[in-house]
């Protein structure tokens, strides 16, 4: 559009103008737009007194856009001064007969015409309506009167329409009239001109374009995932469980926290330990506030505190941790309200054995799931003492982060699409060829991926009865506390 240069399109018509917009809204209301008007109303003059117009009729479709854009509501008013619109050819010459059509360029009348008895023009018009022409035949005509009102008296008009309805081209529904034209040979001072178009309401005022949908990049965003939903549910999962509300426009707010960690001792003075305490309750707040916790630290210690309160609060809790060429994705196991554990009296692993089908490393119920601390042999601790930066800080390759981001979103969904949600029994590499449990596939309990060699491998682990984060005497330890 801002491309002065540029091809016109086939069947197409080019129409330069001039875009005013405003900085300020006084600005937009104040501004004098009959000498704005005027001032395009006398280049097409000047162009139409000098013959440019017959080399390049389109010259004669000029337009002003008079704008106002607020940026704050994504919402423009604009006046449109169309003084025509045109075509790839917009004007030209015409002579039929029973057998024949010509045409031929405006700058050629004299010889197209030799004896100016009957002429017929032809116009590109954009125009609808069944028995007026619209408004690039008035310049046009203005342009006739100019050079040819003294010769001629009367001309005959065709309003070339050009459309194409369900598929078929049409051009039935142009319109042929004759026009009486007046002398303007002799005149030097430009007509009055008009142009400014009325508002919805058929008064003189701006109108009022919402430019949201198109420029807000929240509304594109959520407008693109929300066709991306729908085509999903389309035909290529068509039970998927999507509750359609304003999930783009979600509120995110950041925290600057420091989390206390085992091996890191916080009891320096009285203001380390008052600091300690209130990211510990913010980080309670946050936690249960929340459906699902992401645990994307670098360290080990860094992520026990964020297991045990989510454990004692019973959150759904994905973890992703990154090696130089290796991550592992998991779900923690959900434990299940004290009154279902109450009614299980028999030991862990015992009841675990009776579950039918089940076995240490296959079929695991979302509560037996162990987390990220039950293969531990020794209680976290500082794992960045003595040791130098490489290994204070876990140096990867580049698109590993992504990849194990990627990746715990994906398990996130997989989990909340199951019947089960949390409680979900846990999908291993053998179940790879079988029925899937959800519409998006398998529901794993950990996904370690080995990026040397491009695999990704699906085991199961059984929660640790004495684990440091997870067992039940420690929630319960930490909800007394």
């Amino acid at each position: 559009a801002f491309d002065v240069d540029g091809a016109t399109p086939a069947r197409c018509c080019p129409a330069s103008g001039t875009l005013y917009n405003t900085n300020t809204l006084e600005a937009f209301k104040t501004i004098d737009k009959k000498a704005l008007l005027d001032k395009a109303a006398s280049e097409i003059w000047s162009v139409i007194q000098s013959g440019a117009a017959l080399e390049d009729s389109s010259i004669l479709n000029k337009f002003i856009l008079l704008t106002f854009a607020i940026s704050s509501l994504q919402t423009a008013y604009d006046n449109l001064c169309a003084s025509s619109g045109t075509t790839a050819v917009p004007h030209f010459l015409l002579k039929y007969t029973d057998e024949s059509v010509e045409v031929a360029p405006l700058k050629d009348l004299n010889s197209f015409f030799p004896d100016l008895k009957k002429i017929t023009v032809g116009v590109y018009d954009p125009c609808t309506l069944p028995q007026h022409p619209g408004w690039p035949l008035r310049n046009f005509l203005v342009l006739l009167a100019k050079k040819w009102g003294s010769q001629l008296d009367v001309l005959e008009v065709l309003c070339f329409r050009d459309r194409t309805l369900q598929g078929s081209r049409s051009i039935r529904h142009s319109i042929i009239f004759r026009v009486k034209l007046p002398d303007l040979t002799a005149s030097a001072v430009c007509p009055k001109s008009v142009g400014w178009e009325k508002n919805a309401k058929g008064a003189m005022g701006p109108r009022s374009v919402n430019l949201s949908e198109c420029m807000d990049p929240k509304r594109l965003a959520e407008s693109s995932v929300d066709l991306n939903l729908k085509l999903m549910r389309w035909r290529l999962v068509c039970f998927l469980y999507v509750i359609f509300c304003e999930y783009i426009i979600q509120n995110a707010e950041g925290y600057n926290m420091s989390i206390p960690m085992p091996g890191h001792p916080v009891n320096f003075s009285e203001l380390t330990m008052a600091q300690a305490r209130q990211d510990v309750e913010q980080l309670e707040k946050l936690i249960s506030e929340h459906d699902v916790v992401f645990l994307l630290m670098d360290t080990r210690e860094s992520r026990w505190l964020p297991t045990v309160i989510a454990a004692s609060q019973r959150k759904l809790i994905v973890n992703a941790a990154l090696g130089f060429d290796t991550f592992v994705v998991m779900r923690h196991g959900l434990k299940k309200p004290k009154e279902s554990q109450s009614e299980e009296s028999s030991p862990m692993s015992h009841a675990f054995c009776s579950l039918s089908g089940a076995s240490l490393f296959s079929n695991i119920p979302g509560h037996r799931l162990g987390c990220y601390f039950c293969n531990d042999v020794v209680a976290p601790g500082d794992s960045t003492r003595d040791r130098t930066l490489d290994q204070q800080c876990t140096v990867s390759r580049p698109g590993l982060a992504m990849i194990a981001g990627a990746l715990a979103v994906e398990l996130m969904v997989s989990v909340l699409q199951h019947l089960e949600g949390g409680y979900a029994v846990a999908s291993s590499s053998d179940d790879r060829m079988n029925e899937p449990p959800t519409s998006l596939g398998l529901v794993p309990h950990q996904i370690r991926g080995f990026l040397s060699r491009f695999d990704n491998v699906l085991p199961a682990s059984l929660a640790f009865d004495k684990c440091t984060a997870c067992s039940p005497i420690v929630s319960d330890k930490f909800t007394c506390f």
